[in-house]
């Protein structure tokens, strides 16, 4: 199988972004990888889940939401405004991005990346058509749960329990499909042997069940 793979520097608002793209033959989708700080492109959970999404099918953009300044700075931890807005940037350039567009887009967002993937689902309705969350904090995503209408699956370790909780409330607050899967045994970082090929099994079949073409693409980007 053919695979197209290239690393980017977007500019979004006064920043550069960078960015992993990994595009195979004729793609039935792309999914946009969020993380909270302390992790980004180059972490091996998310290559592991992108990797298994590529095989599937679908392409793949690995970013870094903050830059390495940035990363170094206590207050951009929960920073999820700021990491909601780049989603969004990124999610408009992947519309019009010439490789990606006319595909439909869904968002995997770990920890407070999650977060950062609803606000984003929120505020582009019509562009992202699905959500999953590792691990996530959805709950930090706040009054924009309540305006997520795209498909959401959101996986958390079964002995992560604080977390297990704030997922559960966020089910509750969901306005459209959303389904919890808990994977038993697996702490926040699903480091436990296979709980990180079940989460990928699991967004692989969310994002190929609900991703679909667009059907009249405006612009592009090359």
């Amino acid at each position: 199988m053919k695979v197209v793979e290239e690393s980017l520097h977007i500019p979004v608002a006064d920043v550069v972004l960078e960015v992993d793209v990994v595009i195979p033959d004729r793609p039935r989708g792309v999914v946009l990888f969020a993380h909270g700080s302390g992790s980004g492109r180059h972490s091996p959970r998310g290559r592991r889940v992108a990797a298994e999404l590529s095989d599937a099918g679908l392409a793949t953009v690995l970013a870094d939401l903050l830059t390495p300044a940035e990363e170094h700075r206590d207050e951009m931890r929960f920073a999820v405004g700021l990491l909601a807005a780049r989603v969004t940037a990124l999610t408009d350039w992947l519309a019009m991005y010439s490789r990606t567009r006319g595909l439909g887009i869904g968002y995997f967002g770990a920890s407070t990346g999650a977060a950062a993937s609803l606000v984003a689902a929120a505020e582009r309705p019509g562009t992202a058509q699905a959500v999953v969350s590792r691990g996530g904090r959805p709950d930090l995503a706040g009054e924009h749960l309540q305006r997520v209408y795209q498909p959401t699956l959101l996986i958390v370790g079964g002995d992560d329990a604080g977390v297990v909780d704030l997922n559960c409330e966020a089910l509750r607050r969901l306005p459209a499909e959303a389904r919890l899967e808990i994977v038993p045994g697996a702490t926040h970082l699903f480091e436990e042997p296979g709980a990180m090929e079940r989460v990928a099994d699991q967004a692989r079949d969310w994002f190929l069940l609900h991703l679909r073409p667009v059907a009249h693409p405006a612009g592009q980007y090359t």
